[in-house]
C-alpha cells in the first residue's frame, strides 16, 4: 500500500487494487444472467433483418458492394464458381464453332485449313480458350484467317473476360484492403469507470493504438442506448442518446499515439445525471463507443467499436497509469491497459449531491423571507438578523453602522423609520420591492413604519434580560436615563 501512495501520490488514498474490478469492500452480488447486447465487444452489431419480402432485389442494384460485404467463404466460391462457368462456356463456344465446320474431322489433314489449328476435341477447346485468356501463347493452337465467326468470337471473349477480371479481382482486392483488419489493432479498455476527476463525478473509459502508424484525424464518439417511455405512452426501445466526451471543446479530437482516457462528465445535461452506484444496479442501459480516423498508410477511413453493459462499468474505480519517462522515450506498458483500482467516491447522483448541497448552503436563509407572501419586511428583516447577517459585516461597518457590540432586541427597540429606509439597500430585491410598492404614500409608509415599530417597543422591555430591565426601570418609558452616554447619544441621534 505504501508503493502504491508513493507512485500515485496520497491524494489518491487508495482502497485496494483490483485489475478486473470488483466495486468497493462488499459481498460480491449475484451474478446477473447475461443479457443480448446490440453492439459486440469486438464491434460486431448483432442485428438481423429479416422479412424484407420484395425489397431483397435492391441488393442485386448494388452488386459490388453485396459481394464486397459477403464472408470470405462466398466470396472464394463466387470466385472460383464464375471463372470456372465462363471458362467452360467460352470453351463450348470454340468447340462448337470447329464442331460445326466440321474441323474435328479434319484437323489432321493438312491441306484443310480449320478455324483454330490443332483442336481436336473438348479438352484442346478448352486449352485454347485458356492459353488465349491468360495470354500465354504457347503457339501450338492458333486462330487463323479462314473464319470470321472465330475472330468475333475472340473479341467477344477479350471484352468478357476483361470485364469479369476487373469485377471479381477488384471485388477481391477491395474486400483485402477493408479497414476493418486495422480496427484490430485499436484497443478500448474492459470495463468503464465512474470516479471523481478535477472535482466532478466522471465517466471514463480508456483507448489506445498498438501500431506506430498515426491515424490521422481521430474523433470518438458515444451512444447511450437505453429503453425508455414517453410521457404519451410511447415506448421506444433502444433509444440513442449523445454522450458528451468533448465536443463543444474540441476534446473529442483525439492524438492518438498512446494511450488515452476518454471522459464524460455527468451534470445536469447528462443522462447519467440521477444515476447512482444503488440504482445502477437496477439499471439496464449499453455505452457504445465509435472510434473512427483515417489510416494512414492507406488514406482510407477506419472505424472501430465497442460497448459497455451496465455490468461492465466500474464504480469507484480508477485507471492504472501505463506511460512511464525512459532514458530518451516513453515507454507504454500495455499489460495495465485494464486494470483498474479502487479510489474513494460518493455513492450518490450528481442531482442527490446537488440537492443536499442546497438544504445545507447558508445563503437558503435569505429564501425564507421569500416563502411566504403575507410576511411584512420587518418579519424579514428580524429572520435574517436571527441569522447573523449584521454580525457578516466588516468591523468598520458595524462602527458606521453603530451596530456593533448592540444586542439584537436593542437594535429592533431603536430602529426608525429612517433607518428602516437606510437598511433597505442591504435587503434582498424582493424585500426591496415590497418596501417600495407604487401606489402608497410616504404618509402612510410613515404611519405604518412607526406603527410597527411602536409595537415591538412596548414588548420588548418585558424581553430585555434582568439587568437591563433594571436600567430600563421596568417600565415601558423610554430608558435613556439609565443607559451608558455612548448609546444615549446614539439614540437621542436616531430619534431626532
Amino acid at each position: 500500500m505504501s508503493a502504491l501512495r508513493k507512485k500515485f501520490g496520497d491524494d489518491y488514498q487508495v482502497v485496494t487494487t483490483s485489475s478486473s474490478g470488483s466495486g468497493f469492500a462488499q459481498p460480491p452480488p449475484e451474478k446477473k444472467k447475461k443479457r443480448q447486447r446490440f453492439v459486440d465487444k469486438n464491434g460486431r452489431c448483432n442485428v438481423q433483418h429479416g422479412n424484407l419480402g420484395g425489397e431483397t432485389s435492391r441488393y442485386l442494384s448494388d452488386l459490388f458492394t453485396t459481394l464486397v460485404d459477403l464472408k470470405w467463404r462466398w466470396n472464394l466460391f463466387i470466385f472460383i464458381l464464375t471463372y470456372t462457368v465462363a471458362w467452360l462456356f467460352m470453351a463450348s463456344m470454340w468447340w462448337c464453332i470447329a464442331y460445326i465446320r466440321g474441323d474435328l474431322h479434319r484437323a489432321h489433314n493438312d491441306k484443310y485449313t480449320p478455324c483454330v489449328a490443332n483442336v481436336y476435341n473438348f479438352p484442346s477447346a478448352f486449352l485454347f480458350f485458356i492459353e488465349t485468356e491468360a495470354t500465354i501463347g504457347y503457339g501450338y493452337r492458333y486462330i487463323t484467317d479462314k473464319c470470321p465467326e472465330g475472330i468475333i468470337l475472340f473479341l467477344f471473349q477479350s471484352i468478357l473476360g476483361s470485364i469479369v477480371d476487373a469485377f471479381l479481382i477488384g471485388c477481391m482486392f477491395i474486400k483485402m484492403s477493408q479497414p476493418k483488419k486495422r480496427a484490430e489493432t485499436l484497443m478500448f479498455s474492459e470495463h468503464a469507470v465512474i470516479s471523481m476527476r478535477d472535482g466532478k463525478l466522471t465517466l471514463m473509459f480508456r483507448v489506445g493504438n498498438l501500431r506506430n502508424s498515426h491515424m490521422v484525424s481521430a474523433q470518438i464518439r458515444c451512444k447511450l442506448l437505453k429503453s425508455r417511455q414517453t410521457p404519451e405512452g410511447e415506448f421506444l426501445p433502444l433509444d440513442q442518446l449523445e454522450l458528451d466526451v468533448g465536443f463543444s471543446t474540441g476534446a473529442d479530437q483525439l492524438f492518438l499515439v498512446s494511450p488515452l482516457t476518454i471522459c464524460h462528465v455527468i451534470d445536469t445535461k447528462s443522462p447519467f445525471y440521477e444515476l447512482s452506484q444503488r440504482s445502477m444496479q437496477t439499471e439496464q442501459f449499453e455505452i457504445v463507443v465509435i472510434l473512427e480516423g483515417i489510416v494512414e498508410t492507406t488514406g482510407m477511413t477506419c472505424q472501430a467499436r465497442t460497448s459497455y453493459t451496465e455490468d461492465e462499468v466500474l464504480w469507484g474505480h480508477r485507471f492504472f497509469p501505463v506511460i512511464s519517462l525512459e532514458e530518451g522515450f516513453f515507454k507504454v506498458d500495455y499489460s495495465q491497459f485494464h486494470a483498474t483500482f479502487e479510489v474513494p467516491t460518493t455513492p450518490y447522483s450528481v442531482k442527490e449531491q446537488e440537492e443536499a448541497l442546497l438544504l445545507s448552503s447558508p445563503l437558503m436563509a435569505p429564501s425564507l423571507c421569500n416563502s411566504g407572501e403575507k410576511n411584512s419586511s420587518l418579519d424579514c428583516l428580524e429572520t435574517l438578523e436571527d441569522n447573523d447577517s449584521t454580525t457578516k459585516l466588516p468591523a468598520k461597518l458595524q462602527k458606521i453602522t453603530g451596530r456593533e457590540g448592540l444586542p439584537k432586541k436593542l437594535l429592533r427597540m431603536s430602529s426608525t423609520t429612517s433607518e428602516m429606509t437606510y437598511s433597505f439597500g442591504d435587503l434582498p430585491m424582493k424585500l426591496q420591492r415590497i418596501s417600495s410598492v407604487p401606489g402608497v404614500s410616504d404618509d402612510k409608509q410613515a404611519g405604518r413604519a412607526s406603527r410597527i415599530s411602536s409595537e415591538p417597543m412596548s414588548k420588548s422591555v418585558a424581553d430585555l434580560p434582568p439587568k437591563l430591565q433594571r436600567l430600563a426601570g421596568g417600565g415601558g418609558g423610554r430608558m435613556d436615563g439609565h443607559l451608558p452616554p455612548k448609546l444615549r447619544k446614539m439614540n437621542s441621534d436616531r430619534f431626532t
